[in-house]
């Protein structure tokens, strides 16, 4: 019988299964994996709640396992108003983009510094238009931001515009939603401090992740808009 592996973990996302239980997405070095936590309601509520960090063992081998061992290890991240809206987009690009049960290592590890870095109080915009591009960058979804499409170095007098599945292409005439070679040679080594690097950043990761979410909206970013 496989014996089960104690992991790090956070919950993603968390709602009630049958009388008692929960049913749980939990993010963790394997990558997303959701599971069964048997009599969740009554009895420590804090153990389904996002951005504590866990140790759990699991279960089974379907796509549901089950929750053999759950407990909390070192301090939550404790995160309120914008950094919990922050926090919450975080728990919901991984349950809407990571693939169950495919090991992340590295993004669990960026995942945990960042949250630990929201509730430092650090500013949210390069922490959030970091995580997005390591996210696309596990996932596979990257491209150069050095180097255009037909692999001719960004010039900095350029405008060049995405094209979600090769890269950045040169332009010669002005068209909504371009991107300046000054900007995105800032992006490429995250000078956050450069004139426009921020904004450009939020529209082109904006325009990278659309095509992976589809159509459907975001809810953090809707509660983004309502604070």
């Amino acid at each position: 019988m496989e014996q089960p592996v104690s992991q790090p973990a956070y919950v993603l996302h968390s709602r009630a299964y049958k009388e008692t239980s929960a049913l749980v997405d939990f993010f963790t070095p394997q990558g997303r994996v959701r599971a069964v936590l048997r009599r969740a309601r009554g009895k420590g509520g804090s153990l389904v709640r996002p951005f504590v960090p866990l140790e759990v063992e699991l279960h089974g081998k379907g796509e549901l396992k089950n929750v053999r061992r759950l407990d909390t290890v070192g301090i939550a991240a404790w995160l309120i108003g914008d950094a919990l809206f922050s926090g919450l987009y975080l728990n919901e690009l991984l349950m809407r983009l990571l693939p169950g049960e495919a090991p992340q290592p590295e993004l669990f590890e960026h995942y945990a510094l960042t949250l630990q870095a929201l509730a430092a109080g650090r500013p949210l915009e390069p922490l959030l238009r970091a995580f997005e591009w390591r996210l696309l960058q596990d996932l596979g979804y990257t491209f150069s931001l050095t180097l255009d499409v037909n692999d001719e170095p960004i010039a900095a007098d350029g405008l060049y515009r995405l094209q979600v599945d090769a890269g950045l292409e040169r332009v010669h005439l002005l068209q909504p939603g371009l991107f300046n070679g000054t900007e995105l040679l800032a992006l490429a080594e995250a000078n956050w401090e450069a004139p426009g690097t921020l904004l450009a950043a939020k529209r082109l990761m904006r325009q990278a992740l659309a095509v992976h979410l589809g159509p459907r909206p975001l809810v953090s970013r809707e509660l983004f808009r309502k604070r």
